[in-house]
């Protein structure tokens, strides 16, 4: 099969990951990247792992599905190399959400039951619990349901040991390498033009992240996939105050949420260095990456009302970075029924670094026809969400090269 040729256009951590999943398939793979890898999107991430944001549904297979994947990538790549561990930083802390008003707290029950039901382990916290587990947060909670699934990575990290796989088993990295258009010949992408000139192929997965809407359209088969602005405050090193992600219960609902505005919930949560992170935004201002003062403030007003104790600890710094968003908030994954040799992975939002290995996963076993462990049908790119806007932007010319 090495004579298959896989383009992987994207050097994030889906990109990493598929194309370390192809690579043990058995196909040739290059990754292209304009940038430098993992340099965009997954280094302004948090390294979430969540399966306690998404409600019973396909996202939610696909979050438990790489809930599996991640230890037993991390076995195979790390093995006994100690330093490499520690780059990903994997930590399976489990997550806490907690609601601070009645309604809020009546929504949570709602939640966490369906998700019972669909076989996450959320079980709720009385006062005495959370106060052992988190005692610097606020008592002035409704109620609170512990996930412990939930886990966190090294953003950087986990998509450099992905790539580094990747690479180890044949793949070629070609960095600072814009894709300006493709090469199609009867109807199937044979190549992509390149700043660096002609590469060609036998198979192209689209895996830009935000810009996979725009990428997508050079390509001559767009997606709606668009930038979704988010920002993220990083305290000083501090002794241990938080011990779990621990998030307010609307951030479920700023998630979901479609609305172009400023959506704000609390989420709180400390990484291996000591620093503690705030979050989060959403809103939809194109490419805009300007940091907004009075969005920083209101993330960090909503994480004091959680953590009390935070008032007056320095702020280290803060970043922005854009989620890939797409209409009905599920990813797009698989072969592109427009133009033959195309694929698209990505449209992940904010949970692209923990469903970055279930997609790869679940990428490789359509690329091999093989059964998946999960239905693929509800990520396909020719559903309405995915191209209704975009899908009468642009033809597919036969036998010519754009």
């Amino acid at each position: 099969m090495r004579e298959t040729r896989v383009v992987v256009l994207g050097a994030g951590i889906i990109g990493a990951a598929c194309a370390r999943e192809l690579t043990l398939a058995g196909y040739a793979v290059t990754v292209l990247e304009r940038g430098g890898p993992a340099a965009a999107t997954t280094a302004h991430g948090e390294g979430n792992v969540l399966v306690s944001d998404k409600g019973p549904g396909p996202e939610l297979e696909l979050a438990r599905l790489s809930r599996r994947l991640w230890p037993e990538m991390l076995a195979a790549e790390t093995g006994p190399a100690p330093a490499a561990a520690e780059t990903i930083e994997w930590d399976p802390k489990g997550g806490i959400v907690v609601a601070t008003t009645e309604d809020g707290a009546r929504e949570l029950a709602r939640f966490a039951a369906s998700q019972r039901e669909a076989g996450i382990d959320a079980h709720p916290l009385d006062a005495a619990a959370l106060a052992e587990a988190e005692p610097h947060l606020t008592r002035d909670v409704n109620a609170a349901v512990a996930y412990p699934e939930d886990a966190q990575v090294q953003p950087s990290g986990a998509a450099g040991a992905l790539l580094a796989a990747a690479l180890r088993n044949g793949a070629v990295l070609r960095t600072g390498c814009e894709v300006l258009g493709a090469a199609v010949t009867g109807g199937k992408i044979t190549g992509v033009r390149t700043s660096l000139g002609l590469v060609e192929g036998d198979a192209f997965v689209n895996a830009a992240g935000p810009w996979a809407g725009g990428l997508s359209a050079r390509l001559g088969a767009p997606v709606d996939v668009r930038p979704r602005r988010g920002e993220v405050l990083v305290t000083a090193p501090m002794p241990p105050t938080v011990f779990h992600k621990v998030y307010d219960a609307d951030y479920v609902g700023a998630v979901g949420s479609g609305a172009g505005d400023l959506q704000t919930s609390a989420v709180v949560e400390s990484t291996r260095a000591g620093t503690i992170l705030l979050g989060s935004s959403r809103r939809r201002v194109g490419f805009d990456d300007r940091l907004r003062p009075e969005v920083l403030s209101v993330i960090a007003g909503k994480a004091l009302r959680l953590f009390p104790d935070l008032a007056g600890v320095p702020v280290m710094r803060a970043y922005g970075g854009f989620r890939p968003y797409v209409p009905d908030h599920l990813p797009v994954i698989g072969p592109d029924p427009r133009l033959a040799g195309l694929w698209h992975a990505g449209g992940h939002e904010g949970a692209g670094i923990g469903l970055s290995v279930g997609t790869a996963r679940l990428l490789a076993d359509l690329f091999l026809g093989r059964e998946s462990e999960i239905d693929p049908e509800p990520f396909r790119v020719d559903r309405p969400a995915v191209l209704g806007q975009a899908a009468g932007a642009h033809s597919v010319p036969q036998g010519e090269d754009r």
